[in-house]
């Protein structure tokens, strides 16, 4: 029998989420069933879509269960097997609980192979977030040479991907990120072209009529918010909105209003579109492939910040909401 320690969602949060929120609780497992397995987790990847997951609100994904461990992607080994699919020190990927050990029945994990990439790479670069950021941005945004384009959260897990893929398409990219640091990385490594500290220059408008004085061609949107109701003041003709997420407006109590002057869609023939990634799931083999030889050939590059021990992870979530972290957030837990 195995024992498993896991984080539990202890209550919903109001506004923003709270320590006492989550608990640490330590139990057995019982044994494995025919066609189960024990997974014990080595790393665990924390987003930002878990924070609508917390409520009891509709969303794209079901809401948490109280009382019950959250959930997360992670890369885990296994360590114990009645499915004939996995033996015995496998690595895979998929969803799993926030916890030391999960007992699963291999639904939806997949095989990766430890040499093809450092793991957390499959929780990043070349996982949800990576394939989020090709999917939204070359599929939908699809950036042409001479473009100009925006990255919201320029340095996040998705935004640092997104940026670069443009890039590489000849266009003009420009950011925001949270702080200095951020900024300097993404210009000076991510080959951003200008990127703004939203904390420090808080008249988003002014800022993006200095660093997009001819008007946006693609959004590429991560924060929603003020600075999303600015870029979409400044699209340009026929321009392309991409909606990959809002965390600005996670924690908030009561839904904001939308920007200004809707009609401006029509005038100007934008297109708007939302995606949850997990629709387009058969296209990740492409993804693997391209950006796989991209990483390897040193033509984009990637950043994380890895949290030790689970216990860390709910202080380590809180702080992703706020914009704390610096690259891809995962949790090292065995």
């Amino acid at each position: 029998m195995t024992e498993t320690t896991q984080i539990i969602l202890a209550r919903r949060p109001q506004g923003d989420v709270t320590p006492d929120c989550f608990r640490l609780e330590r139990r057995a497992l019982p044994a494995p069933a025919e066609g189960q397995i024990v997974a014990r987790t080595l790393y665990l990847s924390l987003d930002p879509y878990m924070r609508p997951r917390m409520t009891e609100l509709h969303s794209y994904t079901p809401p948490f269960e109280l009382d019950r461990p959250l959930t997360a992607g992670s890369v885990a080994e296994i360590v114990e097997s009645r499915n004939p699919k996995f033996a015995i020190g496998d690595v895979v990927v998929g969803m799993l609980d926030w916890a030391t050990h999960t007992l699963h029945d291999g639904r939806g994990l997949r095989k990766i192979d430890r040499a093809a990439a450092p793991l957390p790479a499959h929780l990043g670069i070349l996982g949800m977030p990576g394939y989020t950021a090709y999917h939204g941005m070359l599929r939908m945004g699809q950036p042409k040479a001479g473009e100009t384009v925006f990255v919201s959260a320029a340095t996040g897990a998705v935004g640092q991907v997104a940026g670069q893929l443009a890039k590489l398409k000849g266009a003009r990219v420009v950011g925001c990120a949270g702080d200095d640091a951020k900024c300097a990385y993404a210009t000076a490594e991510l080959g951003y072209d200008a990127c703004f500290n939203h904390r420090r220059e808080t008249d988003y408008g002014a800022v993006l009529d200095r660093l997009c004085p001819g008007g946006i061609d693609v959004d590429f949107e991560n924060v929603g918010g003020a600075i999303f109701h600015a870029v979409f003041a400044r699209m340009k003709d026929f321009g392309r909105m991409v909606m990959c997420g809002a965390i600005s407006e996670y924690q908030d109590r009561t839904p904001r209003p939308g920007p200004d002057k809707m009609f401006t869609i029509v005038q100007r023939r934008l297109r708007i579109e939302g995606f949850i990634i997990s629709d387009h799931i058969a296209g990740m083999g492409e993804f693997v492939a391209e950006v796989g030889s991209l990483l390897k050939a040193g033509k984009i590059r990637n950043r994380e910040t890895i949290v030790d021990g689970l216990d860390r992870a709910p202080a380590a979530f809180i702080g992703l909401l706020k914009g704390e972290n610096f690259g891809k957030l995962l949790v090292r837990v065995s």
